[in-house]
C-alpha cells in the first residue's frame, strides 16, 4: 500500500516527513488548533518528533493510505492535516492552522480524499465533530456528508464530557449507517441540523 501525493487547485496533500517537523510542531502545539482534538497540544520539538513517529511515520509503514499533510502549492510547506482512519468507523478527521482558517482549505483537501477514497473502494466515511465545533460541521455538511445522529461520550485524555455529531458519506450508493457510538453512548438524533 501507499500513499499517493494528491493535488488540488491550491494544494498538495502529501505524507508529512522528518524535515516538516517545525511545520508539524506548528500545528499540533496551538491550543486554538487542538481545542477539539482528542490530544492535549504539544509542548516542545521533542513532544512533536515522538508524536510524528507514532501518528505518522509508523502508519506510513502499514496499510494506512490516507495520511495526509495539507500544504499549500506555492511553498510544499504544511498547515495542516487530513487524515481516514481504516478501522470500521472509516473515521475523517482534519486540522489547520488558524491563519487558513475560513478559506475552503479543509473543504478543497476533504473533497479530495474522499474522492480518492472512492476511487480506491472505501464503501463510507465518517466524521464526528463537537457540537461546540460548528464550522467543523459545516466543512462535513460542504463535502457531501449528512448528519446521522448525535451522542455523549465521556472524552479522554481530556477527561471531558463532550457531544459529538456524527455525519457519514455512502462512497458505493448503499444506504447505511455506522452504529458503533449510538450503540456505545447515550445518543439522539436532533433536528434541523
Amino acid at each position: 500500500m501507499y500513499t499517493p501525493t494528491l493535488n488540488t487547485r491550491r494544494l498538495i496533500l502529501r505524507k508529512f516527513n522528518e524535515n516538516d517537523l517545525e511545520a508539524f510542531y506548528d500545528i499540533f502545539s496551538d491550543k486554538e488548533v487542538n481545542h477539539f482534538l482528542p490530544w492535549f497540544p504539544l509542548k516542545n520539538l521533542d513532544e512533536a518528533k515522538s508524536f510524528y513517529q507514532e501518528r505518522y511515520a509508523s502508519i506510513y509503514q502499514k496499510k494506512q493510505r490516507y495520511a495526509y499533510a495539507i500544504c499549500l502549492k506555492e511553498n510544499n510547506t504544511p498547515i495542516g492535516y487530513i487524515n481516514i482512519d481504516l478501522d470500521e468507523s472509516h473515521d475523517l478527521g482534519y486540522g489547520l492552522k488558524k491563519e487558513y482558517w475560513h478559506q475552503g482549505i479543509i473543504s478543497e483537501a476533504v473533497k479530495a480524499i474522499i474522492q480518492q477514497a472512492q476511487k480506491e473502494g472505501l464503501n463510507y466515511l465518517t466524521a464526528t465533530h463537537d457540537i461546540k465545533n460548528i464550522h467543523s460541521g459545516h466543512v462535513m455538511k460542504k463535502s457531501g456528508m449528512h448528519y446521522c445522529y448525535s451522542y455523549k461520550e465521556h472524552w479522554m485524555p481530556k477527561n471531558i464530557p463532550v457531544i459529538f455529531r456524527m455525519y457519514q458519506i455512502s462512497l458505493d450508493g448503499k444506504k447505511r449507517i455506522y452504529q458503533k457510538y449510538w450503540n456505545q453512548y447515550e445518543h439522539f438524533i436532533e433536528e434541523n441540523i
